[in-house]
């Protein structure tokens, strides 16, 4: 099938939307790459060539054709984003949508808040640190104290990377305050165990998501994503564990 040029640009138009998608939404690289040459074929382009890391996308039809590309500034995770595209994909390596109505579609995810309110994500993360402590052997007297310091640090945490786009020191100030709150519940008497409670109270800031994408990437051979994620996620731990240090060293 003979393609037009204005045809073959809207295909890598699509091709590079969904890749944008998935990645700003924690796709590991694989999954970017793969989806992007599903497409690609699905439309009559099987030659088509990609390169992905975390902070862009590199795309051609083919061989000769100049190759596109995609700055990724802002990543988050967003499951709920990529398993849109990849029903998406899907439909479209069924042959049940046409380029437009699939750009059209991918539009609407892109531009699409699906996050959960505040207000819940805030719970979410209160209920997971106390479920973490009584994991951890931990004692139920530390439970509150536990939720309590994991809610605030996430909720600070969100705040503070909203308005200073440096996640290393939203994440550093959100343990320091975790930490300050730990010591507070101990020395008060309302909590028993400093470690079990800020243990617990920093795992919904831990990168669990960009340590397995990481590994993930790593084992596909995608070794410039799999160095670049590994070393995010080291960065993250060195604030968690910098912030909680600081009030360790004062007690």
């Amino acid at each position: 099938m003979d393609l037009s040029n204005n045809q073959i640009a809207r295909i890598v138009e699509l091709c590079l939307l969904a890749g944008e998608i998935l990645i700003k939404s924690g796709a590991e690289t694989n999954r970017v790459e793969d989806t992007m040459m599903r497409i690609a074929a699905s439309y009559g382009v099987p030659e088509a060539q990609s390169f992905v890391i975390p902070t862009g996308i590199i795309f051609s039809s083919n061989r000769e054709d100049r190759a596109k590309l995609v700055r990724v500034a802002e990543r988050s995770t967003d499951l709920e984003k990529v398993a849109i595209v990849n029903s998406i994909s899907r439909q479209i390596s069924k042959g049940e949508l046409t380029v437009d109505e699939a750009l059209t579609k991918l539009k609407k995810v892109a531009n699409a808040d699906l996050s959960f309110p505040l207000w819940l994500q805030i719970l979410s993360a209160a209920l997971a640190s106390g479920c973490f402590l009584i994991m951890f052997q931990g004692v139920w007297q530390d439970f509150i104290p536990a939720m309590v310091a994991g809610g605030i640090g996430y909720l600070l945490f969100i705040y503070l990377h909203k308005y200073i786009k440096v996640k290393f020191f939203a994440e550093g100030v959100s343990s320091l305050v975790i930490g300050l709150l730990t010591a507070l519940a101990v020395y008060t008497g309302l909590g028993t165990n400093f470690d079990s409670i800020i243990i617990s109270s920093v795992m919904p800031l831990v990168p669990g998501l960009l340590i397995t994408n990481a590994v993930r990437d790593l084992m596909d051979g995608h070794l410039m994503s799999a160095l670049a994620k590994g070393a995010d996620a080291f960065l993250t731990a060195l604030a968690i564990g910098a912030g909680i240090a600081a009030i360790v060293a004062f007690m």
